[in-house]
């Protein structure tokens, strides 16, 4: 574990120089080892793991919100601009392949994980979001023509409706980027699918 580059944060080198690099963001309340057993997904993978800077109520997340699910928009975009520059700074520290990180983010860490893809297009290549929802509409829409994401939300979560998650996945269409949209049997929580389906998704994703 690190303090260094503005976040408390895991690094673990993958295999080699030009392997991708998977950037870990925790959910509400979890911290810098939380995902990382889901760097299994993509062996051989860098893997990078900040934690939130943001408090709520003692626990750690990448944003201030101001209620359930009504987020503290300015706040966002400062730490998602902090995001960004931790991610540049840790490639050239580390020596990993800034053209070649992948975020995959559960609840809060996805949400950060789109407001950084929409808000600093070229710092993350795709996006693995676990029960997302939109977290801020710029305007104008970036240009994410060379962006993949893979959305994989809960039917029945009760958090992230279902047309919440259809707005994210039009969002994303809009600004031009390739979106895969899967549906889990699941609520908030995430399931083996859930895992499946990044897993082929990053295989997939990775070579390209």
């Amino acid at each position: 574990m690190s303090a260094g580059l503005g976040f408390v944060h895991v690094y673990q080198p993958g295999a080699d120089a030009h392997s991708p690099t998977l950037l870990l963001l925790h959910g509400t309340g979890g911290d810098e080892r939380d995902l990382l057993p889901l760097g299994a997904l993509l062996p051989g993978a860098h893997l990078l793991s900040p934690r939130g800077q943001a408090l709520e109520q003692g626990m750690p997340r990448f944003f201030h919100r101001l209620a359930e699910g009504v987020f503290d928009v300015g706040d966002l975009r400062r730490r998602a601009g902090d995001l960004a520059t931790f991610v540049k700074a840790a490639s050239a520290a580390y020596g990993f392949d800034p053209a070649r990180v992948y975020a995959m983010g559960f609840s809060n860490g996805a949400n950060i994980a789109s407001a950084t893809a929409l808000l600093h297009p070229g710092v993350l290549r795709g996006a693995v979001l676990f029960r997302a929802m939109v977290p801020l509409e710029p305007d104008p829409l970036p240009v994410l023509t060379d962006f993949r994401v893979l959305i994989s939300n809960g039917r029945v979560d009760p958090l992230v409706t279902s047309e919440e998650t259809e707005r994210l996945a039009k969002l994303f269409q809009r600004a031009g980027a390739d979106v895969d949209l899967q549906w889990q049997p699941a609520g908030h929580q995430l399931m083996p699918s859930d895992f499946n389906a990044a897993r082929a998704w990053l295989e997939s994703t990775s070579r390209h």
